[in-house]
């Protein structure tokens, strides 16, 4: 598909609290090509992670437009954007949002569950995504007997087991000390680079947002500044 993979036209999204209304998103237009990484770059409020969501579809808009891959999100019903997401789309958390009860090779295959996917199918794609990682030994170990490298490298498998056409990261390497970030970062963009796919990140780290083709930096829910990321 050629032109803009990801298209995002004036979104606003406000939530009510104490009686007061917040205003964390004021008009916010983006558009990003396929296979491009970009970084979305900002404080902590400044609206990053709720962009995330509303592009993902687990979040609604106020106002605007989302389109990816040509489809309309914001036209889609919640059960239909599920769907979508489940499909197309990758999420990594920066919390990993691993389930403790489930293995790592679980927790991976269940993106594939979701999606249909049957035996023996599920089960080469979970040691083949695995071993791509450096994870084929950990692969029946529980989250808690995991490093957080570890677990933050089995997050990307489940997000990219299902081959999506979008991959999205909220703060992938904030867990992680810089030498684990670097590796997961690296590991991250490698794969979906594989897979010809797009990656949103967003962070709050100079040395991630470095890694990306472009940077969009996020104030007071606006865009502030766009760039290049390799002149920095």
């Amino acid at each position: 598909m050629n032109g803009d993979f990801v298209e995002l036209t004036d979104i606003t999204r406000s939530y009510r609290e104490g009686g007061h209304t917040h205003a964390v998103l004021r008009g916010v237009s983006l558009s990003v090509p396929r296979g491009q990484t970009l970084a979305l770059l900002g404080r902590s409020g400044s609206g990053k992670s709720t962009l995330l969501n509303i592009l993902s579809g687990i979040d609604r808009a106020d106002g605007g437009a989302v389109r990816v891959a040509g489809v309309s999100l914001t036209q889609l019903g919640e059960a239909e954007r599920t769907r979508f997401r489940r499909r197309h789309i990758g999420f990594v958390y920066q919390f990993f949002n691993l389930i403790p009860t489930l293995t790592a090779a679980e927790n991976v295959a269940l993106a594939l569950e979701l999606n249909g996917v049957g035996e023996p199918e599920r089960g080469r794609s979970v040691a083949d995504m695995l071993g791509r990682l450096g994870l084929a030994g950990s692969a029946g170990k529980f989250p808690e007997q995991l490093s957080g490298g570890e677990q933050q490298r089995v997050a990307i498998a489940r997000a990219l087991v299902h081959r999506p056409a979008l991959v999205l990261a909220d703060e992938p390497t904030g867990n992680l000390d810089a030498d684990s970030g670097a590796r997961v970062m690296a590991l991250l963009r490698e794969g979906v680079a594989a897979q010809r796919g797009t990656l949103l990140l967003v962070t709050h780290s100079l040395a991630v947002a470095s890694q990306a083709d472009r940077v969009v930096t996020l104030e007071r829910g606006r865009i502030a500044q766009r760039q290049d990321a390799l002149a920095w």
